[in-house]
């Protein structure tokens, strides 16, 4: 049974989060503040994460940023602020994604599973529960495309023999989309091989793009790499 620590200070919303994952087989424990998150982490591993930025003692990105600290647990946020900006500097810090409140039970339970999933911290059995069929993945290999190279074996991507600092998702990203050099790949097709997950929106897949694009140097406006094919998809190619 996977567990999960609920970092909520409102006794009201905790307790539904609580309800709604237990509901769903889940081992829920819960805190109402960030040193008490840290505490828990620390004293009793647990398989997720799922943190409320409104938190009393402690700002929740501040939080994270110590939980990243001390351990790579999987952190799903739970947000009232849908600005892309603070969203980007949550995902750099180290969420592995992220709810805007209000949000329905069964968004809480799908991008859970989805995380639990793509970070390995749940059996089998349970991740079968609403994943998509399973399928053999075809092996990603290095690639170079101008100045870029990606290593996914080693996870390591390097720019004109720099290293970027990725999170787990943008390399995700950025490898399988190396993959695929120049093909135009769809939202759709991201969210189901690279988030293997099909209930979340195409923002999710537009804040990671923005945040690899900004690391790689370049603007929406101004690409180099990333180029957007306007009512299809993406594609990475080499600079001209």
């Amino acid at each position: 049974m996977p567990s999960v620590l609920v970092v909520e200070d409102d006794p009201s919303i905790r307790q539904s989060l609580i309800e709604v994952l237990a509901e769903h087989g889940y081992a829920v424990r819960s805190v109402g503040d960030g040193f008490g998150a840290l505490r828990e982490v620390t004293q009793t591993p647990v398989d997720a994460v799922v943190l409320d930025l409104g938190l009393p003692d402690l700002d929740g990105g501040d939080a994270l940023r110590m939980i990243r600290g001390i351990s790579s647990v999987p952190v799903l946020v739970a947000t009232a602020r849908d600005d892309e900006t603070e969203i980007i500097k949550l995902l750099n810090a180290g969420a592995d994604d992220y709810l805007v409140k209000p949000f329905s039970g069964g968004q809480l339970i799908a991008r859970l599973s989805a995380v639990l999933r793509r970070t390995s911290h749940v059996p089998p059995a349970h991740a079968a529960q609403g994943s998509l069929p399973a399928q053999a993945a075809e092996p990603l290999r290095p690639t170079t495309v101008g100045e870029l190279a990606v290593d996914p074996g080693a996870r390591t991507a390097y720019l004109a023999g720099r290293e970027l600092r990725l999170t787990r998702r943008e390399f995700d990203l950025l490898a399988f989309l190396a993959h695929h050099t120049g093909q135009v790949v769809s939202k759709r097709r991201l969210l189901t091989e690279v988030w293997r997950e099909p209930y979340v929106d195409d923002q999710t897949v537009d804040v990671h793009l923005s945040s690899l694009r900004r690391k790689l140097g370049e603007r929406a406006a101004a690409p180099r790499y990333l180029l957007t094919v306007r009512g299809v998809g993406i594609k990475l190619v080499a600079p001209r």
